[in-house]
């Protein structure tokens, strides 16, 4: 791998970890200061809103740049044949949505609420499935390459764990609703922050 293509690769990994640093200690904290919400009852987006919330929102689409850099990252730093487009544009999808997910909710203040809930319901919907699926096909096709082959289990089982608790989340509505997102939401954060760690500390190595 160019010596050049290593630098993107690690700064890809160092921008999608901090997108996702921040996001956690930021949306961690919210659990705090947020005195007049439930939070094992209050879904993560009710954040979004109130006291504290442009910090959350700044989160949202530090995560969303995250996702991109994450997914651009891992176009960069695997064997041509296992980039997995696919996997790349579910990343790209997921961060278009989670911006949408928090600027939706914060224009329903200026009219169309209905349509703006609308939009948020969707776009929200849309980032859990597509980051979840993409971390599944990204995590699978690492035991394709020499060089990312013995970080496929690790991966592989974080990101099968992520899946099952959304189907869970969405199927089981007899869980505490703010309880069951958020667990789900750690699971695709520890997801993340193990990919961009493992992409900003790639070394040049022979192409397999």
């Amino acid at each position: 791998m160019p010596e050049a293509t290593v630098d993107r690769v690690r700064a890809s990994g160092l921008a999608g970890l901090a997108g996702v640093a921040v996001f956690a200690a930021v949306c961690g904290a919210a659990q705090f200061w947020r005195g007049d919400l439930d939070w094992q009852a209050a879904p993560l987006s009710y954040y979004l809103t109130g006291s504290g919330s442009v910090a959350v929102v700044m989160a949202y689409l530090a995560l969303s740049a995250a996702l991109f850099a994450i997914g651009h990252g891992f176009g960069l730093a695997l064997v041509p044949f296992v980039r997995m487009t696919a996997a790349k544009l579910l990343f790209n999808v997921a961060g278009i949505c989670l911006a949408l997910t928090a600027l939706s909710e914060v224009a329903k203040s200026a009219g169309h609420h209905a349509e703006w809930t609308l939009l948020h319901l969707v776009a929200a919907q849309a980032t859990f499935l597509s980051v979840t699926v993409a971390m599944l096909m990204q995590s699978w096709w690492l035991r394709t390459d020499s060089r990312w082959r013995g970080r496929f289990p690790l991966a592989f089982v974080l990101a099968a764990a992520a899946f099952v608790a959304l189907c869970v989340y969405l199927i089981d509505r007899s869980l505490p609703r703010g309880l069951a997102q958020k667990g789900v939401i750690v699971l695709i954060l520890v997801w993340l922050g193990w990919a961009a760690l493992n992409l900003s500390r790639t070394r040049r190595m022979p192409s397999a």
